[in-house]
C-alpha cells in the first residue's frame, strides 16, 4: 500500500509541482491584494496554512499506489454519497444553498472532495468495461454510477459543480475504447439538449429545472443585466481588468480591489485583482502557467502504464481545466456568473485541498509510470 522505497522521491514530476506552487503562490498574492483595504491578514494566513495542510494530503496520497485505492472503489463511492446526502439533510446554508458540513472550526465543502472522490471510481468503473466499452450495458452502467452524484450535488442546489462532474466523465470516456460514432452522436445530442434546455429556461420564468437565481445569471448573460443588480460583480469584474492595462497598477494598488468595489474578489474574482495589479502580461503569464500544468497532465496521461492511471489523469486535467475555463470567463463575462473557483488561486480550504489530492493522484501515476520506465 504506502511505498517509500529509496529513490522515490526522485521521480516525483517537477513540471506537474512546479506549475502547481506558482498557481497557489499567485493565488496568495492576490488574496492578500484582495484582502488588503480591511487589514483581514486572517485571510492569507489562512490560505497558508490551507496550502501546507494541502501539501501533506497530497504527498500522502502520492505515496499509496493508486492500484490499491482502486480496489476500494465501491467503498470510496458510498462513502461520497452516503457524505453528498448529509449535505442535503444536515447541512449548513448560505445564500440559498446548502453545500457545507459545519465541523464548528471549519465549514468543508464535500462537494469539491466528491469530485476527486468521483473521478477515482469512474475511472476503475471504465477501466473495467474498457475493452467492451460500446455495449450499451458498459455505457449505462458508467452513466447510472456518475448520475447519483450529478443529482446530490445539484439539488444543493451547485449547478456548476454538477456539470463539472459531467465534463469529466466525458472526458474520460473520450479517451476509453468508446467508438468515435457514439462519442459524435452523444456530443451532437447533448448541444442540441442544451440549446433546447437553455431556450426554455430562458423564456419561462416559471421554469421549474434551476433556481430562480441561476435562470436570472443565465437570463442576465443572453440579455444583459442591472450593473447594481445580478450583473454588478461581473461589471466591477471587467472594469478592474480593463483599468490594468498592459502592464497593470502593481501589487496593492488596484483601485477598484482596494476600495472594495468588487465584493469577495478572493473567492471567485481573483483573476480580476491580477488583472488590475498586473495588467494583461500577468493574465497572459497565469494562462501560460495553467497551460502548463494541463500539457504535463495530458502527457502523464499518455504514457500511463495501465488504462486505470491514464481515465485518473484524464479526468483531473479535464477538470482543472473544465474549471479554469468556466472561471476566466464568468471574470470576463464570457459565461454567466457559476460561482466555481479557479483552482489553486482562488481562496478555500476545501478547493484547494481537494485539487491537491487530485495532484497526488496525478503524482502516483505518473512515478509509476516513471518506475516502469528505469
Amino acid at each position: 500500500m504506502l511505498k517509500l522505497n529509496k529513490g522515490y522521491f526522485k521521480r516525483i514530476d517537477i513540471y506537474l509541482i512546479l506549475p502547481m506552487v506558482i498557481l497557489i503562490g499567485i493565488g496568495i498574492l492576490a488574496i492578500s491584494s484582495a484582502t488588503s483595504y480591511s487589514g483581514e491578514s486572517g485571510i492569507v494566513s489562512k490560505q497558508i496554512t490551507f496550502f501546507v495542510i494541502g501539501l501533506l494530503l497530497m504527498v500522502f496520497v502520492m505515496n499509496i499506489d493508486y492500484h490499491w485505492l482502486g480496489e476500494w472503489y465501491i467503498g470510496i463511492y458510498i462513502i461520497t454519497v452516503t457524505v453528498l446526502l448529509a449535505v442535503l439533510l444536515i447541512g449548513a446554508s448560505k445564500g440559498g444553498a446548502t453545500r457545507w458540513i459545519d465541523l464548528g472550526f471549519i465549514q468543508l465543502q464535500p462537494s469539491e472532495f466528491a469530485k476527486i472522490a468521483i473521478i477515482l471510481c469512474t475511472s476503475k468503473l471504465i477501466a473495467k468495461h474498457n475493452n467492451n466499452m460500446n455495449s450499451v450495458i458498459s455505457i449505462g452502467s458508467i452513466g447510472l454510477f456518475q448520475f447519483i452524484p450529478f443529482i446530490l450535488i445539484n439539488l444543493q442546489p451547485n449547478l456548476s459543480t454538477s456539470l463539472v462532474v459531467i465534463i469529466i466523465l466525458i472526458v474520460q470516456m473520450f479517451v476509453s475504447n468508446l467508438d468515435i460514432k457514439c462519442i459524435l452522436s452523444v456530443a451532437i445530442i447533448g448541444i442540441l439538449s442544451l440549446v433546447l434546455v437553455l431556450g426554455y429556461i430562458i423564456r419561462n420564468p416559471n421554469q421549474k429545472i434551476i433556481e430562480d437565481y441561476q435562470r436570472n445569471r443565465i437570463v442576465t448573460q443572453f440579455e444583459g443585466g442591472d450593473t447594481q443588480g445580478d450583473y454588478y460583480q461581473t461589471s466591477r469584474s471587467i472594469d478592474a481588468i480593463g483599468s490594468g492595462g498592459l502592464y497593470g497598477k502593481g501589487l496593492y494598488q488596484g483601485a477598484i480591489s482596494q476600495l472594495n468595489y468588487l465584493p469577495e474578489a478572493h473567492n471567485d474574482f481573483v483573476v480580476a485583482i491580477i488583472g488590475e495589479e498586473f495588467g494583461f502580461i500577468g493574465i497572459c503569464s497565469l494562462i501560460s502557467v495553467i497551460l502548463i500544468l494541463i500539457t504535463r497532465g495530458i502527457w502523464v496521461a499518455y504514457t500511463a502504464q495501465d488504462d486505470f492511471g491514464k481515465f485518473i489523469v484524464a479526468g483531473y486535467i479535464g477538470m482543472i481545466a473544465t474549471q479554469s475555463f468556466i472561471n476566466m470567463g464568468v471574470v470576463t463575462s464570457i459565461l454567466p456568473n457559476t460561482g466555481l473557483p479557479l483552482p489553486f488561486v482562488s481562496y478555500g480550504g476545501s478547493s484547494l485541498w481537494a485539487n491537491m489530492i487530485g495532484m497526488g493522484l496525478v503524482l502516483n501515476v505518473s512515478m509509476k509510470r516513471e518506475e516502469t520506465m528505469f
